[in-house]
């Protein structure tokens, strides 16, 4: 029998993503580009305030350990965590960002080539590129017509091969939020193999909260896990740093397959302060709230549908009249503005806005009057 075999510096092909991960475009990448002075970024949903200063402060502190590994397992946030949420410590692991979370979560579910993965269509695209890497298939759902979540649909396509099944909480892209006894309903009625995920990345900006979050319920659901990560509402997507809350025995397995150091010192640290940074949080609430609801009722009166968000960003679909989305989208890049085109979402006539500084909404809202000439 022939045998074939695969060149030493080439991979798996069956492994590789048909869609790499699409990141939305940077500053550097548009100014230099079109040699724009000011650029104006509501792509990544980060937040519009920068970093905590408080999580700035500690890392200028904590840099001449620079050359120090963390320890293990990051106690130290993992205690503030328990604290701060009032969960039990033994639930708790942290990661490399959210993605690292997701990424362990699923090589330590999924038994290759007999499980699946569930999620919505559309969603965050990471689930689906870390379960092709786990050789695991990846199932979807699509949400309603109006992006609200399929309760039904969604539990009725898991089975018990179903590893893991995936809830973005507020959704990314539409910033919809199915409620906690949503989610509560759906826990019940999953396979028993079948570990729900709720990713709550952008749960901090929701209202009323208590309707949505599941973070401090998780500890009495056996089959959940629940995802947070410091990117958006704390302000450190450059340090990767996230945190999820897992039932015991799969938290302590976490830890034990995690990579020792993929979290820094510098982020844990940073964590910690932004955790307890109380004026900056509620700087930060107030400034996305206000935002989101001036950026919802600025597009619907230029005409565009604009969908009730719980995130700090809102996805919107321009008018019939006038440009289509990603001639807008072409447009306010000319004027030094990076919005999201949806199409890596399969959305092509949608957008997606990150909330803003009042001023930097002021001027998107202008620009768009501007090319729908509108006075």
């Amino acid at each position: 029998m022939r045998r074939e075999y695969l060149p030493a510096g080439n991979p798996r092909p069956e492994l590789l993503p048909d869609k790499p991960y699409s990141a939305g475009l940077s500053i550097d990448e548009i100014r230099e580009s079109l040699g724009l002075s000011r650029i104006i970024k509501l792509a990544s949903n980060e937040n519009p305030l920068g970093p905590s200063p408080a999580a700035l402060r500690a890392i200028a502190e904590t840099s001449a350990e620079a050359h120090r590994y963390p320890r293990p397992g990051n106690p130290r946030l993992r205690q503030a965590l328990a604290g701060h949420f009032g969960l039990p410590e033994e639930n708790l692991v942290i990661g490399n960002g959210s993605d690292e979370i997701i990424d362990l979560l699923i090589r330590l579910k999924v038994r290759p080539g007999r499980d699946h993965v569930l999620a919505c269509r559309p969603c965050f695209s990471v689930y689906g590129l870390q379960s092709r890497l786990a050789e695991a298939e990846f199932r979807q759902v699509d949400l309603h017509e109006d992006f609200s979540f399929p309760g039904a649909a969604f539990a009725a396509a898991a089975d018990e091969n179903t590893a893991l099944a995936f809830v973005t909480s507020p959704n990314n892209p539409s910033g919809l939020s199915p409620s906690a006894d949503e989610l509560l309903r759906l826990a019940a009625g999953l396979p028993p193999n079948c570990l729900l995920v709720v990713d709550e990345a952008y749960m901090d900006f929701a209202e009323p909260l208590k309707m949505y979050e599941m973070l401090r319920r998780q500890p009495s659901l056996p089959n959940m896990a629940v995802m947070r990560t410091f990117s958006k509402f704390y302000g450190l997507a450059g340090l990767r740093l996230g945190f999820a809350a897992l039932p015991p025995e799969l938290a302590k397995a976490f830890l034990s397959a995690r990579l020792p150091f993929s979290v820094n010192v510098m982020a844990e640290t940073a964590g910690l302060a932004a955790l307890t940074d109380r004026e900056f949080l509620e700087k930060t609430l107030a400034v996305v709230r206000q935002g989101r609801a001036f950026l919802s009722q600025g597009l619907r009166d230029l005409g565009f549908q604009v969908w009730p968000s719980q995130a700090n960003f809102v996805m919107a679909r321009p008018p019939d009249h006038g440009p289509e989305a990603e001639e807008i989208f072409e447009l306010l890049l000319k004027k030094g503005l990076i919005i999201r085109h949806l199409k890596s979402f399969g959305l092509n006539s949608h957008l997606r806005i990150s909330v803003g500084l009042p001023e930097e909404n002021q001027v998107l809202l202008a620009a768009l009057a501007e090319i729908f000439n509108i006075q």
